[in-house]
């Protein structure tokens, strides 16, 4: 477990890219954020880092020579359209792909002139890789007790969620990039036992506020992971909204859990911010209580317990349409913590995802579950903020809402910042409900 700093944090290093120097600007030179995105609607994806209000066009940038330390492996998979061949390179490539970026867009560099950049408002962006697998993790006690006394009144609270990193496999395919419309899902519901089951579309959808782990060099079947080995198949996190139909979730999800209720849209953001520029914001998970169990032997080591974690902080933004029609911003009604909030970290997610020789592939997606925090305006799913709808959230102009309702647009925000160091983002994850679609 890498919890390294070198000279690419240096928090007093400039750019020639002037918008990267802004203290506001969420990709200064510290951060280098990939994507991929194409120039124009009709030219092919590639890959890109994010640099102030540029991107910078990996691909171009080494078939002019600029990368002149790269080693040849990591400059061929710059040409692809998705991520997956670097991310199977692993740390060790993207770390000297990051410090290659950097040496092209540091302050004084020589060939300023000669280096591709286009502008972040300019281009489309697709999503990061072919995600092959996707595994949603429930590491938020918060929101497990939450979710748990709502749909289970009275019941005994599970004990196996402080034993182990809880999760199921959800749909890879119905991932989509930010900014992608989602439409409202039909489904089958039962909202008492006394009525029948009725299909018809969701009245209960919700956003959850999450993160995606991206797995890098992958590991072969029948091996497992060790704890301190995690991280170094991980390479990168983005923003992540697992959309939720609640209402089909309190019938469906016994006995093996959600389906339809999960699997119709996972909204991500197009970039991921490596481990690397993560690095001065790692953070212990908040201490447990002595009533609290201790992990097993394999999901314990003093490296994780005391840096596993990051300092990710993440705002939901809601934009109704009436107030787009009036033109008033969106408004912020929650804020999260992952190092706060969260009980796993991401190399335990990864050991136990492994630790029966499960085999994990470059570009699997592991979310960290809805991430909620302990006090009102914390907590990452409007289930959870308007107690399963039974107290409306009152919005500006005199909206309420109990449930995301059609034309609402939900953006997640998250960033990292401490005393000494450049705040960096994670740039946004946004999503707009549309009506139910005919086909």
């Amino acid at each position: 477990m890498s919890t390294s700093l070198d000279h690419t944090h240096d928090p007093h290093a400039r750019s020639w890219v002037a918008a990267a120097n802004d203290d506001s600007c969420e990709f200064p030179l510290q951060n280098l954020p990939l994507c991929v995105f194409r120039p124009a609607p009709d030219a092919a994806m590639r890959p890109g880092i994010g640099i102030g209000d540029q991107v910078l066009d990996l691909g171009q940038a080494a078939a002019l020579g600029l990368f002149e330390a790269l080693p040849e492996r990591v400059a061929h998979v710059l040409t692809c359209p998705r991520l997956n061949e670097l991310f199977a390179l692993g740390r060790e490539a993207m770390a000297t792909l990051r410090h290659s970026a950097w040496t092209l867009l540091e302050a004084g560099y020589a060939r300023q002139s000669e280096v591709p950049l286009q502008p972040l408002a300019k281009v489309q962006f697709g999503l990061p890789c072919d995600v092959g697998d996707y595994t949603d993790f429930f590491s938020s006690l918060n929101h497990a007790m939450n979710t748990f006394r709502l749909f289970r009144p009275g019941q005994v609270f599970l004990p196996n969620f402080k034993h182990l990193p809880i999760a199921y496999h959800g749909r890879a395919s119905s991932i989509v990039v930010s900014g992608t419309p989602v439409p409202r899902p039909i489904g089958q519901t039962r909202p008492t036992p006394e009525v029948s089951p009725e299909l018809g579309p969701s009245r209960k959808v919700d956003f959850e506020v999450e993160l995606g782990f991206y797995v890098g060099a992958g590991n072969a079947l029948g091996r497992r992971i060790a704890l301190d080995d995690a991280e170094a198949h991980l390479v990168g996190v983005s923003i992540l909204n697992d959309w939720s139909a609640r209402d089909f979730q309190a019938w469906e999800s016994q006995p093996l859990g959600p389906f339809s209720s999960k699997n119709f849209s996972s909204s991500v953001s197009p970039w991921v911010v490596t481990l690397d520029a993560l690095a001065p914001f790692r953070a212990p998970l908040a201490p447990r209580s002595s009533d609290d169990p201790a992990p097993l032997g394999y999901l314990h080591s003093t490296a994780n317990e005391s840096s596993g974690a990051f300092d990710i902080r993440i705002e939901t933004l809601l934009q109704t349409e009436t107030m787009r029609m009036r033109g008033e911003p969106p408004v912020c009604i929650s804020r999260a913590a992952f190092a706060r909030d969260a009980w796993w970290t991401p190399a335990q997610m990864v050991t136990h995802h492994t630790v029966n020789g499960c085999n994990l592939r470059p570009g699997d997606l592991l979310g960290s579950g809805t991430i909620s925090g302990p006090e009102e305006g914390t907590q990452g799913s409007i289930l959870e903020l308007t107690f399963g709808g039974s107290r409306p959230i009152q919005l500006p102009g005199g909206e309420s809402r109990a449930f995301v309702e059609d034309g609402d647009e939900v953006t997640l925000v998250a960033w990292c910042e401490r005393p000494g160091y450049r705040r960096i983002g994670l740039g946004s994850c946004a999503g707009r409900i549309q009506p139910t679609s005919e086909n």
